[in-house]
Protein backbone atom coordinates (compact mmCIF):
# COMPACT_ATOMS: atom_id res chain seq x y z
CA UNK A 1 0.00 0.00 0.00
CA UNK A 2 1.35 3.42 -0.97
CA UNK A 3 1.81 6.01 1.79
CA UNK A 4 -0.76 8.82 1.76
CA UNK A 5 0.22 12.38 0.84
CA UNK A 6 -2.11 15.39 0.99
CA UNK A 7 -1.21 18.32 -1.30
CA UNK A 8 -2.92 21.64 -0.56
CA UNK A 9 -2.48 24.36 -3.18
CA UNK A 10 -4.90 26.82 -4.78
CA UNK A 11 -3.19 26.52 -8.21
CA UNK A 12 -4.84 23.70 -10.17
CA UNK A 13 -1.88 23.42 -12.55
CA UNK A 14 0.57 22.95 -9.67
CA UNK A 15 -1.70 20.33 -8.06
CA UNK A 16 -1.89 18.40 -11.34
CA UNK A 17 1.89 18.56 -11.87
CA UNK A 18 2.55 17.34 -8.34
CA UNK A 19 0.07 14.51 -8.69
CA UNK A 20 1.64 13.17 -11.89
CA UNK A 21 5.18 13.58 -10.54
CA UNK A 22 4.46 11.72 -7.28
CA UNK A 23 1.60 9.30 -7.98
CA UNK A 24 3.94 6.34 -8.61
CA UNK A 25 5.30 6.53 -5.05
CA UNK A 26 2.37 7.93 -3.06
CA UNK A 27 -1.40 7.85 -2.76
CA UNK A 28 -2.11 11.46 -3.66
CA UNK A 29 -4.99 13.53 -2.25
CA UNK A 30 -5.57 17.08 -3.50
CA UNK A 31 -7.26 20.10 -1.92
CA UNK A 32 -7.48 23.69 -3.07
CA UNK A 33 -8.57 25.45 0.16
CA UNK A 34 -8.75 25.08 3.92
CA UNK A 35 -12.24 23.49 4.24
CA UNK A 36 -11.46 20.79 1.66
CA UNK A 37 -8.00 20.22 3.11
CA UNK A 38 -9.36 19.69 6.63
CA UNK A 39 -12.17 17.44 5.42
CA UNK A 40 -9.69 15.31 3.43
CA UNK A 41 -7.21 15.25 6.29
CA UNK A 42 -9.84 13.96 8.71
CA UNK A 43 -10.93 11.34 6.19
CA UNK A 44 -7.61 9.89 4.96
CA UNK A 45 -5.25 10.79 7.87
CA UNK A 46 -2.08 11.29 5.80
CA UNK A 47 1.18 11.26 7.78
CA UNK A 48 2.63 13.99 5.53
CA UNK A 49 1.04 17.17 4.10
CA UNK A 50 2.50 19.52 1.47
CA UNK A 51 0.90 22.91 2.19
CA UNK A 52 0.87 26.21 0.31
CA UNK A 53 0.39 29.18 2.67
CA UNK A 54 -1.47 31.33 0.13
CA UNK A 55 -4.98 29.89 0.01
CA UNK A 56 -8.39 31.35 -0.92
CA UNK A 57 -10.25 33.49 -0.15
CA UNK A 58 -7.06 35.58 0.40
CA UNK A 59 -4.27 33.82 -1.51
CA UNK A 60 -2.02 36.86 -1.22
CA UNK A 61 -1.69 36.51 2.55
CA UNK A 62 -0.60 33.57 4.74
CA UNK A 63 -3.56 33.61 7.16
CA UNK A 64 -5.53 30.73 5.58
CA UNK A 65 -2.42 28.57 5.24
CA UNK A 66 -1.40 29.22 8.86
CA UNK A 67 -4.95 28.42 10.03
CA UNK A 68 -4.86 25.18 8.03
CA UNK A 69 -1.53 24.26 9.62
CA UNK A 70 -2.87 24.95 13.10
CA UNK A 71 -6.04 22.88 12.60
CA UNK A 72 -4.14 19.95 11.08
CA UNK A 73 -1.73 19.85 14.02
CA UNK A 74 -4.64 20.23 16.44
CA UNK A 75 -6.20 17.08 14.97
CA UNK A 76 -2.91 15.13 14.83
CA UNK A 77 0.17 16.82 16.22
CA UNK A 78 2.51 14.12 14.84
CA UNK A 79 1.68 15.03 11.21
CA UNK A 80 4.65 16.24 9.15
CA UNK A 81 3.58 19.42 7.34
CA UNK A 82 5.96 20.69 4.64
CA UNK A 83 5.39 24.31 3.66
CA UNK A 84 5.74 25.29 -0.01
CA UNK A 85 6.59 28.98 -0.10
CA UNK A 86 7.85 31.62 -2.52
CA UNK A 87 11.10 33.42 -1.65
CA UNK A 88 9.11 36.57 -0.88
CA UNK A 89 7.19 34.54 1.71
CA UNK A 90 10.25 33.06 3.40
CA UNK A 91 9.54 34.93 6.64
CA UNK A 92 6.04 33.43 6.64
CA UNK A 93 7.48 29.98 6.05
CA UNK A 94 9.83 30.39 9.02
CA UNK A 95 6.89 31.52 11.14
CA UNK A 96 5.11 28.32 10.08
CA UNK A 97 8.13 26.28 11.18
CA UNK A 98 7.88 27.96 14.56
CA UNK A 99 4.18 27.03 14.67
CA UNK A 100 4.95 23.34 14.17
CA UNK A 101 5.59 22.79 10.45
CA UNK A 102 8.22 20.13 9.74
CA UNK A 103 10.08 21.73 6.81
CA UNK A 104 9.68 24.22 3.97
CA UNK A 105 10.49 24.31 0.27
CA UNK A 106 10.97 27.41 -1.87
CA UNK A 107 8.73 27.87 -4.90
CA UNK A 108 8.93 26.94 -7.68
CA UNK A 109 9.39 23.48 -6.21
CA UNK A 110 12.08 21.31 -7.79
CA UNK A 111 10.54 17.86 -8.18
CA UNK A 112 13.79 15.96 -7.55
CA UNK A 113 14.43 17.93 -4.37
CA UNK A 114 10.83 17.39 -3.29
CA UNK A 115 11.13 13.62 -3.79
CA UNK A 116 14.24 13.49 -1.59
CA UNK A 117 12.57 15.52 1.16
CA UNK A 118 9.39 13.44 1.00
CA UNK A 119 11.32 10.16 1.27
CA UNK A 120 13.12 11.46 4.33
CA UNK A 121 9.94 12.86 5.88
CA UNK A 122 7.91 9.68 5.38
CA UNK A 123 10.80 7.66 6.82
CA UNK A 124 10.89 9.84 9.96
CA UNK A 125 7.09 9.66 10.29
CA UNK A 126 7.21 5.86 10.02
CA UNK A 127 9.95 5.57 12.65
CA UNK A 128 8.03 7.82 15.04
CA UNK A 129 4.84 5.80 14.55
CA UNK A 130 6.68 2.54 15.25
CA UNK A 131 8.26 4.08 18.34
CA UNK A 132 4.91 5.29 19.69
CA UNK A 133 3.39 1.84 19.22
CA UNK A 134 6.35 0.25 21.02
CA UNK A 135 6.04 2.75 23.86
CA UNK A 136 2.33 2.00 24.27
CA UNK A 137 3.04 -1.73 24.36
CA UNK A 138 5.84 -1.44 26.94
CA UNK A 139 4.33 1.25 29.20
CA UNK A 140 1.34 0.09 31.25
CA UNK A 141 0.88 3.72 32.31
CA UNK A 142 -0.03 4.79 28.76
CA UNK A 143 -3.28 4.28 26.89
CA UNK A 144 -3.88 5.67 23.40
CA UNK A 145 -1.14 8.30 23.99
CA UNK A 146 -2.72 9.31 27.29
CA UNK A 147 -0.60 8.97 30.41
CA UNK A 148 -1.56 8.27 34.00
CA UNK A 149 -0.83 5.85 36.82
CA UNK A 150 -3.45 7.21 39.21
CA UNK A 151 -6.68 5.32 39.99
CA UNK A 152 -8.62 8.29 38.60
CA UNK A 153 -6.99 7.99 35.16
CA UNK A 154 -7.19 4.21 35.12
CA UNK A 155 -10.95 4.64 35.64
CA UNK A 156 -11.05 7.06 32.67
CA UNK A 157 -9.19 4.52 30.50
CA UNK A 158 -11.70 1.83 31.50
CA UNK A 159 -14.61 4.12 30.58
CA UNK A 160 -13.08 4.83 27.18
CA UNK A 161 -12.74 1.11 26.44
CA UNK A 162 -16.38 0.49 27.36
CA UNK A 163 -17.98 3.42 25.55
CA UNK A 164 -15.84 3.00 22.41
CA UNK A 165 -17.66 -0.23 21.55
CA UNK A 166 -20.97 1.66 21.14
CA UNK A 167 -22.22 4.62 19.10
CA UNK A 168 -23.71 6.35 22.14
CA UNK A 169 -23.08 10.11 22.38
CA UNK A 170 -20.46 11.01 24.98
CA UNK A 171 -20.08 14.20 27.01
CA UNK A 172 -16.60 14.94 28.37
CA UNK A 173 -16.45 17.24 31.38
CA UNK A 174 -13.30 18.73 32.82
CA UNK A 175 -11.21 21.82 33.32
CA UNK A 176 -9.13 23.28 30.51
CA UNK A 177 -6.02 21.20 29.90
CA UNK A 178 -7.29 17.94 31.42
CA UNK A 179 -7.18 16.06 28.10
CA UNK A 180 -10.72 16.19 26.73
CA UNK A 181 -9.56 16.30 23.10
CA UNK A 182 -7.14 13.40 23.63
CA UNK A 183 -9.97 11.43 25.24
CA UNK A 184 -12.17 12.05 22.19
CA UNK A 185 -9.36 10.89 19.92
CA UNK A 186 -8.88 7.76 22.05
CA UNK A 187 -12.60 6.90 21.86
CA UNK A 188 -12.52 7.33 18.08
CA UNK A 189 -9.40 5.18 17.63
CA UNK A 190 -10.90 2.43 19.79
CA UNK A 191 -14.26 2.47 17.98
CA UNK A 192 -15.56 0.69 14.88
CA UNK A 193 -15.44 4.10 13.20
CA UNK A 194 -11.66 4.38 13.52
CA UNK A 195 -11.19 4.20 9.73
CA UNK A 196 -13.64 7.09 9.24
CA UNK A 197 -12.84 10.78 9.78
CA UNK A 198 -12.54 12.43 13.18
CA UNK A 199 -13.79 15.99 12.64
CA UNK A 200 -13.19 18.42 15.49
CA UNK A 201 -14.51 21.93 15.95
CA UNK A 202 -13.88 24.31 18.84
CA UNK A 203 -17.25 26.02 19.25
CA UNK A 204 -15.79 28.86 21.35
CA UNK A 205 -13.05 29.71 18.83
CA UNK A 206 -15.40 30.58 15.95
CA UNK A 207 -17.45 33.81 15.87
CA UNK A 208 -21.15 33.25 16.51
CA UNK A 209 -22.00 34.65 13.06
CA UNK A 210 -19.88 31.96 11.36
CA UNK A 211 -20.47 28.99 13.64
CA UNK A 212 -23.72 27.83 11.99
CA UNK A 213 -22.04 27.77 8.57
CA UNK A 214 -19.03 25.91 10.00
CA UNK A 215 -21.28 23.26 11.51
CA UNK A 216 -24.00 22.86 8.88
CA UNK A 217 -22.39 24.22 5.71
CA UNK A 218 -24.04 26.50 3.16
CA UNK A 219 -25.22 26.66 -0.43
CA UNK A 220 -23.75 29.03 -2.99
CA UNK A 221 -25.33 32.48 -2.72
CA UNK A 222 -27.07 31.78 0.60
CA UNK A 223 -25.49 34.90 2.13
CA UNK A 224 -22.99 37.61 1.26
CA UNK A 225 -19.61 36.01 0.68
CA UNK A 226 -20.99 32.51 0.02
CA UNK A 227 -19.32 32.18 -3.39
CA UNK A 228 -19.48 28.39 -3.48
CA UNK A 229 -21.25 25.44 -1.92
CA UNK A 230 -19.52 24.28 1.24
CA UNK A 231 -19.94 21.23 3.42
CA UNK A 232 -20.08 21.81 7.16
CA UNK A 233 -18.16 19.92 9.84
CA UNK A 234 -21.17 17.72 10.64
CA UNK A 235 -21.47 16.53 7.04
CA UNK A 236 -17.68 16.06 6.79
CA UNK A 237 -17.87 13.62 9.73
CA UNK A 238 -19.96 11.16 7.68
CA UNK A 239 -19.04 7.61 8.72
CA UNK A 240 -16.77 8.80 11.50
CA UNK A 241 -16.81 10.87 14.67
CA UNK A 242 -17.78 14.52 15.26
CA UNK A 243 -16.03 16.16 18.23
CA UNK A 244 -17.77 19.33 19.46
CA UNK A 245 -15.32 21.00 21.83
CA UNK A 246 -16.54 23.73 24.20
CA UNK A 247 -20.16 22.80 23.49
CA UNK A 248 -21.24 24.94 26.44
CA UNK A 249 -20.49 28.10 24.42
CA UNK A 250 -22.95 27.38 21.57
CA UNK A 251 -25.68 30.09 21.40
CA UNK A 252 -29.24 29.02 22.16
CA UNK A 253 -30.66 29.38 18.60
CA UNK A 254 -27.94 27.05 17.29
CA UNK A 255 -28.58 24.61 20.12
CA UNK A 256 -32.06 24.06 18.64
CA UNK A 257 -30.63 23.10 15.24
CA UNK A 258 -28.04 20.84 16.85
CA UNK A 259 -30.74 19.11 18.89
CA UNK A 260 -32.75 18.46 15.71
CA UNK A 261 -29.69 16.89 14.08
CA UNK A 262 -29.08 14.63 17.10
CA UNK A 263 -32.72 13.52 17.07
CA UNK A 264 -33.06 12.91 13.34
CA UNK A 265 -29.48 12.46 12.07
CA UNK A 266 -30.37 14.91 9.29
CA UNK A 267 -29.21 18.43 8.45
CA UNK A 268 -29.94 21.20 5.98
CA UNK A 269 -27.18 23.49 4.75
CA UNK A 270 -27.79 27.22 5.15
CA UNK A 271 -29.82 28.32 2.14
CA UNK A 272 -30.60 24.72 1.21
CA UNK A 273 -33.89 22.89 1.01
CA UNK A 274 -32.63 19.33 0.74
CA UNK A 275 -32.30 17.23 3.90
CA UNK A 276 -28.99 15.37 4.13
CA UNK A 277 -28.62 12.20 6.21
CA UNK A 278 -25.45 12.06 8.28
CA UNK A 279 -24.21 8.93 10.05
CA UNK A 280 -21.73 10.10 12.66
CA UNK A 281 -20.94 9.49 16.30
CA UNK A 282 -21.02 12.66 18.44
CA UNK A 283 -18.61 13.41 21.26
CA UNK A 284 -18.98 16.77 23.02
CA UNK A 285 -16.83 18.46 25.64
CA UNK A 286 -17.00 21.50 27.88
CA UNK A 287 -15.12 23.07 30.77
CA UNK A 288 -18.11 25.14 31.94
CA UNK A 289 -20.41 24.11 34.81
CA UNK A 290 -23.09 22.63 32.57
CA UNK A 291 -25.58 22.13 35.42
CA UNK A 292 -25.30 25.80 36.32
CA UNK A 293 -25.64 26.77 32.65
CA UNK A 294 -28.89 24.79 32.43
CA UNK A 295 -30.22 26.32 35.66
CA UNK A 296 -29.52 29.81 34.27
CA UNK A 297 -31.15 29.00 30.93
CA UNK A 298 -27.92 29.25 28.92
CA UNK A 299 -27.95 25.58 27.89
CA UNK A 300 -30.97 23.49 26.90
CA UNK A 301 -31.77 20.53 29.12
CA UNK A 302 -33.09 18.47 26.20
CA UNK A 303 -29.80 19.00 24.33
CA UNK A 304 -27.83 18.03 27.43
CA UNK A 305 -29.68 14.73 27.77
CA UNK A 306 -29.13 13.99 24.06
CA UNK A 307 -25.39 14.59 24.43
CA UNK A 308 -24.87 13.08 27.88
CA UNK A 309 -25.88 9.48 27.27
CA UNK A 310 -22.47 8.68 28.72
CA UNK A 311 -20.56 11.25 30.80
CA UNK A 312 -16.82 10.98 31.43
CA UNK A 313 -15.31 13.35 34.00
CA UNK A 314 -11.66 14.19 33.41
CA UNK A 315 -9.99 14.79 36.80
CA UNK A 316 -7.87 17.91 37.34
CA UNK A 317 -4.15 17.24 37.69
CA UNK A 318 -4.10 18.37 41.34
CA UNK A 319 -6.47 15.47 42.19
CA UNK A 320 -4.51 12.78 40.31
CA UNK A 321 -2.56 10.93 42.97
CA UNK A 322 1.16 10.70 42.11
CA UNK A 323 0.64 11.61 38.43
CA UNK A 324 2.33 15.02 38.63
CA UNK A 325 5.84 13.63 39.16
CA UNK A 326 5.26 10.78 36.72
CA UNK A 327 4.02 13.10 33.97
CA UNK A 328 6.75 15.66 34.63
CA UNK A 329 9.42 12.96 34.31
CA UNK A 330 7.89 11.65 31.07
CA UNK A 331 7.61 15.15 29.54
CA UNK A 332 11.20 15.82 30.57
CA UNK A 333 12.36 12.64 28.84
CA UNK A 334 10.40 13.42 25.67
CA UNK A 335 11.39 17.08 25.43
CA UNK A 336 15.01 16.28 26.23
CA UNK A 337 15.06 13.68 23.46
CA UNK A 338 13.40 16.06 20.97
CA UNK A 339 15.87 18.86 21.66
CA UNK A 340 18.99 16.70 21.95
CA UNK A 341 19.32 17.39 25.69
CA UNK A 342 19.18 13.90 27.17
CA UNK A 343 19.99 13.11 30.79
CA UNK A 344 18.15 16.09 32.30
CA UNK A 345 16.79 15.79 35.84
CA UNK A 346 14.76 17.88 38.28
CA UNK A 347 16.41 19.49 41.30
CA UNK A 348 14.94 18.96 44.77
CA UNK A 349 13.36 22.42 44.80
CA UNK A 350 11.81 21.71 41.37
CA UNK A 351 10.25 18.46 42.62
CA UNK A 352 8.87 20.26 45.67
CA UNK A 353 7.51 23.11 43.53
CA UNK A 354 5.88 20.65 41.11
CA UNK A 355 4.05 18.99 43.98
CA UNK A 356 3.01 22.27 45.63
CA UNK A 357 1.71 24.03 42.51
CA UNK A 358 -2.08 23.83 42.04
CA UNK A 359 -1.87 23.47 38.22
CA UNK A 360 -4.79 25.63 37.07
CA UNK A 361 -3.84 24.75 33.47
CA UNK A 362 -3.59 21.04 34.32
CA UNK A 363 -1.60 18.65 32.08
CA UNK A 364 -1.27 21.23 29.28
CA UNK A 365 0.33 23.70 31.72
CA UNK A 366 2.68 21.03 33.08
CA UNK A 367 3.86 20.01 29.62
CA UNK A 368 4.36 23.63 28.55
CA UNK A 369 6.38 24.48 31.66
CA UNK A 370 8.63 21.45 31.26
CA UNK A 371 9.11 22.07 27.53
CA UNK A 372 10.02 25.73 28.13
CA UNK A 373 12.41 24.78 30.93
CA UNK A 374 14.20 22.22 28.75
CA UNK A 375 14.76 24.89 26.09
CA UNK A 376 15.82 27.71 28.42
CA UNK A 377 17.67 25.98 31.29
CA UNK A 378 21.45 26.26 31.38
CA UNK A 379 22.41 23.18 33.38
CA UNK A 380 21.47 19.51 33.53
CA UNK A 381 19.27 19.92 36.61
CA UNK A 382 16.07 21.88 36.08
CA UNK A 383 15.16 24.16 38.98
CA UNK A 384 11.87 25.67 40.14
CA UNK A 385 13.02 28.93 38.54
CA UNK A 386 13.54 27.13 35.21
CA UNK A 387 9.94 25.92 35.45
CA UNK A 388 8.87 29.54 36.17
CA UNK A 389 7.10 28.44 39.30
CA UNK A 390 8.53 31.49 41.04
CA UNK A 391 10.36 31.81 44.31
CA UNK A 392 8.97 29.29 46.74
CA UNK A 393 6.74 30.90 49.33
CA UNK A 394 8.09 28.56 51.99
CA UNK A 395 11.02 26.27 52.29
CA UNK A 396 10.41 22.52 52.05
CA UNK A 397 9.92 21.01 55.47
CA UNK A 398 13.21 20.13 57.19
CA UNK A 399 14.13 16.47 56.94
CA UNK A 400 16.94 14.47 58.44
CA UNK A 401 19.77 12.91 56.43
CA UNK A 402 18.27 9.48 57.10
CA UNK A 403 14.86 10.58 55.76
CA UNK A 404 16.46 12.13 52.68
CA UNK A 405 18.47 8.94 51.99
CA UNK A 406 15.36 6.76 52.36
CA UNK A 407 13.37 9.06 50.06
CA UNK A 408 16.02 8.72 47.34
CA UNK A 409 16.25 4.96 47.81
CA UNK A 410 12.46 4.62 47.66
CA UNK A 411 12.27 6.66 44.46
CA UNK A 412 15.01 4.64 42.73
CA UNK A 413 13.59 1.27 43.77
CA UNK A 414 10.08 2.20 42.62
CA UNK A 415 11.37 3.52 39.30
CA UNK A 416 13.27 0.28 38.69
CA UNK A 417 10.22 -1.82 39.59
CA UNK A 418 7.99 0.25 37.35
CA UNK A 419 10.41 0.04 34.44
CA UNK A 420 10.68 -3.75 34.71
CA UNK A 421 7.00 -4.46 35.52
CA UNK A 422 7.75 -5.55 39.10
CA UNK A 423 10.43 -8.12 38.17
CA UNK A 424 13.10 -8.25 40.85
CA UNK A 425 16.13 -9.55 38.91
CA UNK A 426 16.25 -6.89 36.18
CA UNK A 427 15.30 -4.17 38.70
CA UNK A 428 18.22 -5.16 40.94
CA UNK A 429 20.54 -5.26 37.94
CA UNK A 430 19.34 -1.78 36.96
CA UNK A 431 20.50 -0.46 40.36
CA UNK A 432 23.75 -2.45 40.33
CA UNK A 433 22.95 -4.52 43.43
CA UNK A 434 22.28 -8.20 44.08
CA UNK A 435 18.80 -9.69 44.41
CA UNK A 436 19.21 -10.37 48.17
CA UNK A 437 20.29 -6.76 48.72
CA UNK A 438 17.34 -5.55 46.65
CA UNK A 439 14.94 -7.66 48.78
CA UNK A 440 16.51 -6.27 51.98
CA UNK A 441 16.09 -2.74 50.65
CA UNK A 442 12.45 -3.36 49.77
CA UNK A 443 11.79 -4.80 53.24
CA UNK A 444 13.42 -1.80 54.90
CA UNK A 445 11.32 0.59 52.85
CA UNK A 446 8.13 -1.44 53.29
CA UNK A 447 7.72 -2.07 49.56
CA UNK A 448 6.33 -5.00 47.61
CA UNK A 449 7.16 -6.15 44.07
CA UNK A 450 3.92 -4.72 42.72
CA UNK A 451 4.62 -1.27 44.21
CA UNK A 452 5.40 0.48 40.94
CA UNK A 453 4.22 3.94 41.91
CA UNK A 454 5.03 6.17 44.83
CA UNK A 455 2.52 5.53 47.59
CA UNK A 456 4.20 8.07 49.84
CA UNK A 457 2.66 11.48 50.33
Amino acid sequence: MKPKLLIVDDDEEIRTQMKWALCHDYEIHLAEDRPNALALFGEVKPPVVLLDLGLPPNPGTPEEGMATLAEILAQERQTKVIIASGQAEKANAMEAIGAGAYDFLPKPVEVDELKVILRRTFHVASLEQDYRKLQEQTQPESFERMLGTSPQMQAVFASIRKVATTDAPVLLLGESGTGKEMTAQAIHRQSRRKDGPLIAINCSAIPESLLESELFGHEKGSFTGAHMQRKGRIESAQGGTLFLDEIGDIPLPLQVKLLRFLQEQRIERIGGRQEISVDTRVIAATNVDIQKAMAEGRFREDLYYRLAVVVINLPPLRDRENDIRFLAAEFLRRCGSETGRKGLTFSQDAVWALNEHTWPGNVRELENRVRRAVIMAEGKRLTAADLELGKLSAEPHKISLKEAREAVEREMVQQALRKHSGKIAPAASELGISRPTFYELMEKLGLRANDRTDKAG
